[in-house]
């Protein structure tokens, strides 16, 4: 945890992230033209963030996008600052052509990364295996389908309605799932994106990357979802305790 409040402590860091929190997936030289600093001081700023986890980067061809990874701070909030607010709140919060091609070559419009303490196929099930996922999704208590290549995936909420809907497009199995992301919460013409599922086995832990692509405007909220989810995904396989919480 220090070294995630060292890297807020600082002004430049926090208009960093607050660049990166307007607009994601910024290069270097997006995120310097905001400062009245060296281009070597940003790229000092921008590694103290990384090794802190609250950025993650891709690189394509020459560019390196930066991108805003919440989930730190939504762990912080749920150690540090959530117990000393109100405890009962805690339950309240607790195409085809389109689709195949190659998500190497695209840039993200989100990504997110987290690192859980779990094997690579408990990960794996919890990702593909309809019963895990309603026990770990933080509105949805029915998932019906599974994640084989062009079946579909509906997470269905408490009073019976569908709020999203996912069509397997790729599997490389235990290590990346590509689905479709319909938003049915939305309403039924809500545009369609698609996301993708990276494992990669480190030792007693497994780095998961969620990449989001396709965003229409107005769907930056999506990334509040991730990070539900995947809080809930890391509490569940190493507590066995879901964070179940509301929309």
């Amino acid at each position: 945890m220090e070294h995630i409040f060292k890297a807020l402590a600082d002004p430049t860091r926090q208009k960093l992230l607050d660049a990166l929190r307007l607009r994601d997936g910024q290069t270097l030289t997006d995120l310097e033209a905001s400062l009245e600093m060296t281009r070597f001081g940003v790229m000092k700023h921008l590694k103290l963030l990384e090794d802190a986890g609250l950025i993650i980067t891709r690189k394509q061809g020459r560019f390196k996008y930066h991108y805003l990874n919440a989930l730190p701070l939504q762990e912080v909030m749920d150690r540090w600052v959530a117990p000393f607010l109100q405890p009962q709140a805690k339950a309240l919060t607790d195409l085809k052509a389109k689709l195949e091609k190659d998500t190497r070559m695209s840039k993200p419009d989100f990504m997110m990364q987290t690192f859980i303490r779990c094997t690579q196929d408990a990960l794996w099930d919890a990702l593909t295996q309809a019963d895990d996922m309603a026990r770990y999704h933080f509105a949805c208590n029915t998932v019906q389908g599974n994640a084989a290549v062009g079946e579909t995936t509906s997470f269905i909420l408490p009073h019976g309605e569908a709020m999203l809907r996912q069509v397997t497009t790729a599997l490389d199995p235990k290590s990346k799932i590509a689905m479709t992301f319909e938003p049915l919460f939305l309403g039924p013409d809500a545009p369609s994106s698609h996301m993708v599922y990276l494992i990669e086995p480190q030792g007693e832990v497994c780095q998961l990357t969620i990449e989001h692509y396709d965003m229409s405007p107005g769907q930056e909220g999506f990334a509040e979802g991730w990070a539900r989810l995947a809080a809930s995904l890391k509490s569940y396989l190493e507590t066995g305790d879901a964070l179940k919480m509301a929309m």
